[in-house]
């Protein structure tokens, strides 16, 4: 084995020793320390990912196996890491990105005291290791673990400032939609272990290819075991109906929303549908589900992001329908170019999150763009960098935004005109709505107060350093993908990632792939050049029509509101009010009573005279007699 494969358990161990250290130390720790310790162990965790990344380019992998998780009579599992293409690609995210936003958030929560500023780091270690085991998991159980595991941090991290009812509210509501689909998860690994007798991947895997539709793993067995898997994946990745939490969750501190709901838990369902694509590419109807609730959610949530005027929100939006776009491309069996747009969208999304935290660190805890406008002049790292996240995000070649996007659209177009025509709109909608975000929030003139206006300053160096990184890796993170019709054998990522995902099953000439980008691109900048003419001088009008509709997010929490709340909180006060009460108390107490005053009644047998006693006693051996003399009749 190699050396690089024997560190691979400091990988998840560095972040949990560091979570440890500042969630113990909280109350002594200085705030140096906490974010040395915090941000340090997530870079040990990213050199070492380095090193297995380099192995595993490479041509090596390896299963390797700790110890014995579960072992009894006939099932055996072991809490084992699996290290291959696959695996180490995400771990670089995941650590690379994770580093970044822990040093970014030393200065952005400099405010808290040392004891909140300590937890706040632990909880980041936490999740990091959590996100890290999900990855590394060498089966369904420990990739399990670590699926609760993000989940719980999540809880932690968006209630973070837990005196602030919104944020506990975000916090509540992340946790229960997410437990819908963890549990659809988890049974889908029971029926997996039942009808394989395994859940290491490997052998799961094998079994189902020698086996699939016969009688031991029917069709319909693949196909409850791929919709079990798929609505688990859209809990964590937040496609429709279980998106509505994500939004709600940027009540949190937001380098949390740039780590865990732009770079890394909202990935956790594509990287289990990717790493099951051997399940998968064995029902056709889950597939084809899967490519139309991604492209539904894609168009939904950026209809809604067109008309949100908080700016953390457009982002989250924006979040939700690119993860959309992922999953339509899982749905079509690219994985590879799934895989390729988790990769860079990490880098674009994770720098406008952060950008946005530093005009909200700029604004004084503002979030209104309309009270924006003008930021350009005073915060100019910051604008620069957004554009970049912005142009990366609209997929304007040659950022890193437009290789991956266009490899969703090529899988689109190959797989159904239809969905492409549908994604390609709702490509040019994300341009649209991301340069409406951007002139409002930096061009025209100033909209906030005198006071806002005077607090106007550029980060620290803490803050723009990582989003000068970030702007970096949008511009050059597409270029290990391009695909072959702009460079001969230039895509490395497909060739790293086919022996584990398989490659693309389709072939297309180059002649359709330059109209197909050059469509594209010139949409985007059409789109581009109307959001500049509508938005470059902004008055503020009320919303009217389809414009409404979409500014109240198509009604969908009203929905859930009346379809599921409002009946659970009547059920719950008609339980409270009158069946325990009237029925549960009233035979609790019945029973009580019942027992008292029997024994009220029996202790009078216990009178202390012996005549009773042996006349009870001879009565009691007559009354048996009798019995065992007419049974026998």
């Amino acid at each position: 084995m190699h050396s690089s494969f024997q560190l691979a358990f400091l990988i998840p161990l560095l972040p949990l020793i560091g979570c440890l250290i500042n969630g113990l130390g909280r109350n002594w720790l200085s705030k140096q320390w906490s974010g040395l310790i915090g941000s340090g162990t997530v870079l040990g965790s990213f050199l070492i990912s380095l090193l297995v990344f380099q192995t595993v380019e490479t041509g090596q992998d390896a299963v390797i196996a700790y110890f014995d998780f579960i072992r009894v009579e006939g099932l055996h599992i072991p809490f084992a890491f699996q290290l291959d293409a696959l695996s180490s690609l995400f771990l670089l995210i995941i650590t690379s990105i994770g580093f970044l936003i822990h040093v970014y958030s030393i200065a952005y929560m400099h405010q808290e005291s040392s004891s909140s500023f300590a937890r706040y780091f632990s909880y980041l270690n936490l999740f990091v290791f959590s996100m890290l085991l999900l990855v590394l998991g060498g089966n369904y159980v420990v990739m399990f673990i670590g699926w609760e595991g993000v989940g719980l941090c999540s809880y932690l991290l968006i209630g973070f400032w837990f005196k602030n009812l919104e944020s506990t509210k975000a916090a509540n509501k992340a946790f229960i939609m997410n437990r819908i689909g963890d549990l659809a998860f988890l049974l889908a690994i029971f029926w997996l272990i039942i009808k394989t007798g395994s859940a290491s991947f490997l052998e799961v895997f094998d079994f189902i290819q020698a086996n699939g539709g016969t009688v031991k793993f029917s069709a319909t067995d693949i196909t409850v075991v791929t919709l079990l898997l798929f609505i688990g994946a859209t809990g964590k990745s937040a496609q429709l109906p279980l998106y509505t939490w994500l939004p709600d969750a940027m009540a949190g501190p937001t380098p949390v929303s740039a780590l865990i709901h732009a770079a890394t838990m909202v990935t956790a369902g594509i990287y289990m549908i990717a790493r099951s694509n051997v399940i998968y590419s064995l029902a056709p109807f889950t597939m084809s589900l899967i490519s139309w609730v991604g492209l539904a959610t894609a168009f939904l949530a950026a209809t809604i992001a067109l008309q949100q005027f908080d700016i953390k929100k457009v982002l989250a939006y924006s979040i939700v329908s690119q993860l959309g776009f992922i999953f339509l491309a899982l749905g079509s069996g690219a994985y590879i170019a799934a895989v390729f747009h988790v990769f860079t969208q990490a880098f674009f999304n994770a720098l406008l999150f952060l950008g946005s935290g530093s005009v909200i660190h700029a604004m004084g805890g503002e979030q209104d763009i309309r009270k924006m406008g003008g930021l350009s002049g005073k915060l100019k790292i910051t604008y620069f960098t957004f554009m970049i996240g912005c142009l990366a995000i609209a997929g304007l070649p040659p950022l890193s935004g437009f290789f991956s996007k266009d490899a969703i659209l090529l899988s689109a177009f190959l797989h159904q005109p239809l969905q492409y025509g549908l994604a390609l709109f709702t490509a040019f909608l994300t341009a649209f709505y991301m340069f409406r975000l951007l002139f409002l929030t930096f061009h025209g003139s100033f909209r906030g107060t005198a006071a806002q206006q005077a607090h106007l300053h550029e980060s620290p160096a803490l803050m723009t350093v990582p989003l000068i990184l970030l702007a970096l890796l949008s511009v050059v993170g597409g270029w290990i993908g391009i695909p072959s019709v702009l460079i001969h054998d230039a895509d490395r990522l497909g060739t790293f990632l086919s022996p584990v995902v398989g490659p693309m099953l389709h072939e297309v000439s180059h002649a359709t792939k330059w109209v197909l980008m050059t469509v594209s691109a010139g949409g985007v900048l059409l789109t581009l050049g109307f959001a500049g003419y509508r938005f470059s001088n902004y008055s503020a009008t009320e919303s009217k029509g389809i414009f409404r509709f979409f500014e109240h997010k198509w009604y969908v929490d009203q929905l859930y509101e009346h379809v599921v709340g409002k009946p659970i909180t009547y059920m719950s006060r008609l339980l409270n009010e009158w069946v325990e009460p009237r029925l549960i108390d009233a035979l609790v107490n019945r029973v009580g009573r019942s027992v008292q005053l029997a024994g009220k009644q029996i202790r009078f047998l216990q009178s202390g005279k012996i005549g009773s006693y042996v006349l009870l006693m001879v009565l009691a051996m007559v009354t048996v007699l009798l019995v065992q003399f007419f049974i026998r009749k």
